[in-house]
């Protein structure tokens, strides 16, 4: 088997599908381990509804073993959140990208 890579580059649907598939987990018994609906999971998998909350997706990711970072879009949020307590950092990443 290979090796998990610790951060996914996808989006977080195709990641989620991707870590059941590879740990033989279903909807139901994902849903039943995070406290979700098996119906909302699913919606989540394609694309039907928006990435969730970071509590949801911490519960997803200790159901599904891994940390919360290996989702993407957990991590944007993480650096977002640090990013909007440091506007100076702001203003200088700003002014290397443009």
């Amino acid at each position: 088997m290979a090796r998990r890579r610790r951060f996914s580059s996808e989006p977080f649907g195709p990641t989620l599908e991707k870590l059941m598939n590879e740990t033989g987990v279903t909807y139901r018994s994902l849903a039943d381990s995070a406290d979700l609906s098996a119906g909302y999971l699913n919606h989540i998998v394609h694309g039907n509804r928006p990435v969730p909350a970071d509590d949801v997706v911490e519960r997803i990711a200790a159901a599904l073993g891994v940390e919360p970072e290996h989702f993407r879009e957990y991590r944007l949020r993480q650096i977002t959140a640090r990013l909007e307590a440091m506007p100076e950092l702001i203003d200088r990443l700003y002014k290397r990208l443009a």
